[in-house]
């Protein structure tokens, strides 16, 4: 029982990565990752909401008719949306302003959706909370990489502590939109290469 969940748990973070490796939520992770807080705080903001949706959706699995069952997730998660919207708002409005319309996004991430879908409506709480836990920490991990990369690259800093002089040659590119797109290429790259050899 407990190897099952750790295996559950750690292919959400290596086999199945959502970002490098399945590619899915695309939209906040090349939207919002030019630093590593911007990635972290969108991280951990969709770890919430799938954890909390997930654990919903698996205890009410069997009271939701299969004709509204998409509806109702939609339901479920925009609900916790709201609570991290609000939270962030009230207690972190830097983080707030910097991920701006991606926050109301996190409902329609397919990540989320998808893992309410496929995994937590067919699977028991304890299950589904782990799956929730093993993607979204996945997650967590991909966005920060991919800020940071990004920001020690295209500013010379890191959690916006420089280490580089400010009239020190930087990659420019790489905080701008195109810099994603490069950074994402590259570290899916090492990441399935490094995976794969390991396995």
């Amino acid at each position: 029982m407990a190897q099952a969940l750790k295996q559950n748990f750690l292919k959400g973070i290596i086999k199945e990565n959502p970002v490098f490796v399945m590619l899915l939520g695309m939209c906040p992770t090349l939207g919002v990752t030019s630093s590593a807080f911007n990635g972290l705080g969108m991280g951990v903001a969709t770890l919430f909401v799938l954890l909390m949706s997930n654990i919903v959706v698996s205890l009410i699995r069997s009271q939701i008719p299969a004709k509204v069952r998409i509806p109702a997730f939609i339901v479920i998660i925009a609900s916790f949306v709201t609570v991290v919207e609000m939270v962030l708002e009230a207690y972190i409005p830097f983080l707030y302003e910097q991920l701006g319309i991606f926050i109301p996004l996190i409902v329609v991430n397919c990540l989320i959706l998808g893992r309410a879908e496929a995994f937590a409506a067919k699977n028991t709480l304890l299950d589904s909370a782990v799956d929730a836990l093993g993607m979204g920490v996945g997650f967590v991990i991909a966005l920060t990489a991919l800020g940071a990369t990004r920001e020690i690259l295209g500013n010379g800093s890191l959690f916006d502590l420089r280490f580089v002089s400010e009239d020190a040659s930087t990659f420019i590119l790489f905080i701008l939109p195109p810099g994603a797109f490069i950074a994402l290429a590259y570290l899916a790259y090492l990441f399935n290469r490094f995976t794969q050899k390991s396995a």
